[in-house]
């Protein structure tokens, strides 16, 4: 299903943990991820990983960098599609995630729901519920939508 208000396109973000091979494992157990490839040495190094069509690298503190868990704050959040977002949410229930925000419909058309990884990376999972036009839920277009490219 295709919702206008959530696109899907590839954005890779490269997302710093105090430990990254215990993220990746952390990942993989508990939000599904599957390792595509990695690199350097295990304390300099990182790693791809995938969820469907969704990819991230991660990596340990660089220098100016750090995991939202050292720093206190929130850094981003990430939000992923995914096919069956109930039995993700389940799944991740049922390893312990740490939600932070239950599974629920938003006024944008999707079926979401939020949770903490293992550094406080606030993650998002969602799944198209229904197709609005952002405009039929209060939001003001920019601008004429454009072509993909």
């Amino acid at each position: 299903m295709q919702n206008r208000s959530i696109p899907t396109n590839t954005l890779i973000p490269h997302i710093v943990y105090r430990d990254y091979l215990a993220a990746a494992a952390w990942l993989i157990r508990v939000f599904n991820f599957t390792e595509h490839f990695r690199y350097g040495d295990p304390t300099s190094g990182g790693m791809q990983l995938h969820l469907n069509h969704a990819h991230i690298m991660i990596t340990g503190p660089r220098p100016n960098t750090d995991s939202p868990i050292n720093l206190g704050a929130c850094t981003q959040y990430l939000t992923i599609i995914v096919p069956d977002v109930k039995a993700h949410y389940h799944h991740a229930q049922q390893q312990q995630a740490m939600i932070w925000e239950d599974l629920h419909e938003t006024i944008y058309g999707e079926h979401q729901y939020g949770a903490y990884d293992l550094d406080n990376h606030r993650w998002i999972f969602s799944q198209h519920a229904r197709d609005l036009n952002p405009t039929d839920w209060g939001a003001t277009l920019a601008s004429a939508p454009t072509p993909n490219l």
